[in-house]
């Protein structure tokens, strides 16, 4: 496979409107399934393994999630930016796609390994081979962004394979959070140690495999504008006086807070509040099915809603469903899953929209300044993202520790009520934040119009 002939990149104008075929765009969106079955594994189900399976308390396992997510996300620019400066026969971002899937499936099973050692042991452990995870996972995932901002310049057809790609994310996220707890327990046969184990390495096998299918059915169509120099911290200061970009970097810190709060806390809730752990099987998957339906009508919504307004809606919308949490019973589960399948549809939208939104951020950046660094846009973008989960994980270390959580035990009254205010109130007043943030931004569908016409028009100049 990697014998094919060197791929060129093709100047920008020639891709203006460039309709990409159903094979390509679904391509490209498996990886992203593969993608979730690592993120899903760490956001659903990481910080319960650390303290009821590996051994940690409940206060260094959020410590060690948030510092890691923290020094992790200084990793993603460089990332971006080393993956801007690649040139190969295959392009600058698909050759990430096989060069750094199998170290990354290696250190997701060491990080899921819990090894015979004693207390400092095991926590230095966890931090090292969280780490080399996280940061294999940036060295996969950024470039992957970054394809999406270089397979065309049509602003619908970024839509569509947002839209694709997040359908399929969704679904991985689905099934992982679905499989996930019976392949623990048939696979370790009752040990839930060898169990956490081989499970994650079923998921990395599979996430690997997908990954080889979008590097060999996708094509780089974009490139940056002749003669560009390479100067990381210009791309740096640019990224910063870019307007667009600024707002969509608070938005993805602001959001992922939201989701974090939610998806991490359900693990708890269903174990100490509603104590009946086995709906998380059906919980999250309820989630991730309507937020693929969301997803599936992105294209559509955009054809009719600019993306600002129709952004505002869906995290006005998430808001009001997360506060309305708080009211449900423990015994009404029916609520509970009716209201966690309005949440699910109105943020699947928001993953598709965003990176639409990253990739003409890429093209505001080229035409104010003459320069293009699509994967810093990305890069930097992720950045805030984990910087957003980073936050997340120590408001509810923070809380647990506050209100005296102790795993596998019977919660106190003010431990319950804490996990309740995590699953509504607290991230309904980032959602409402995230739609305040959202005013800020002005790069609408006619300013978007006239960007792609003056390129192309430079482009095409002598």
């Amino acid at each position: 496979m990697l014998k094919r002939a060197p791929e060129a990149l093709v100047p920008e104008e020639k891709s203006i409107g460039h309709a990409l075929g159903w094979r390509e765009k679904l391509s490209y969106g498996v990886a992203d399934m593969g993608f979730n079955f690592y993120w899903a594994n760490i956001a659903t189900f990481l910080l319960i393994f650390y303290t009821d399976t590996f051994g940690i308390s409940a206060a260094q396992a959020a410590t060690l999630l948030a510092s890691i997510k923290l020094i992790n996300a200084f990793t993603d620019p460089l990332i971006g930016a080393a993956a801007d400066r690649t040139s190969t026969r295959f392009g600058k971002f698909r050759p990430y796609l096989v060069w750094m899937s199998i170290p990354l499936g290696a250190a997701a099973v060491l990080t899921y390994t819990t090894p015979d050692l004693d207390a400092d042991g095991k926590l230095v452990w966890a931090y090292a081979s969280y780490l080399a995870m996280m940061v294999f996972y940036t060295c996969v995932n950024i470039p992957y962004n970054a394809l999406s901002g270089v397979m065309s310049a049509d602003p619908q057809e970024r839509s569509t394979i947002n839209g694709l790609r997040f359908i399929f994310a969704f679904a991985g996220s689905t099934l992982v959070t679905a499989a996930t707890p019976a392949m623990v327990g048939w696979l370790g046969g009752g040990d839930d140690e060898r169990g956490w184990q081989l499970t994650m390495v079923a998921w990395s096998i599979a996430a690997a495999l997908m990954f080889l299918i979008t590097f060999a059915n996708t094509r780089e169509r974009i490139a940056p504008p002749p003669g560009q120099k390479s100067d990381v911290l210009r791309d740096i200061r640019d990224l910063a006086a870019n307007r667009p970009w600024v707002v969509l970097f608070v938005l993805a810190l602001v959001i992922m807070v939201t989701i974090t709060l939610r998806t991490t806390t359900s693990a708890y809730y269903f174990k100490y509040v509603v104590e009946r752990p086995e709906l998380m099987a059906s919980f999250v998957p309820t989630y991730m099915i309507f937020a693929a339906i969301g997803a599936a009508c992105t294209p559509l919504m955009t054809r009719f809603v600019d993306k600002k307004l129709l952004m505002i809606v869906l995290m006005s919308a998430t808001a009001v469903f997360s506060a309305a949490f708080f009211l449900i019973p423990s015994d009404r589960i029916d609520l509970m899953f009716a209201l966690q399948a309005a949440t699910g549809f109105v943020l699947g939208p928001k993953s598709p929209l965003a990176f639409s939104m990253y990739a003409d951020t890429a093209d505001y950046n080229e035409w104010t300044t003459g320069r293009r660094a699509t994967a810093m846009t990305f890069a930097a973008a992720t950045f805030s993202q984990k910087l957003g989960t980073a936050v997340a994980v120590s408001v509810i270390g923070a809380v647990f520790t506050a209100l005296g959580y102790v795993p596998n035990a019977a919660q106190t009254t003010g431990s319950q009520a804490g996990i309740v205010w995590l699953m509504s109130f607290v991230p309904a007043s980032f959602a409402l934040m995230a739609v305040l943030v959202m005013c800020f931004y002005h790069l609408d569908g006619k300013l978007l119009a006239r960007i792609q016409l003056e390129l192309a028009a430079r482009k095409a100049a002598p």
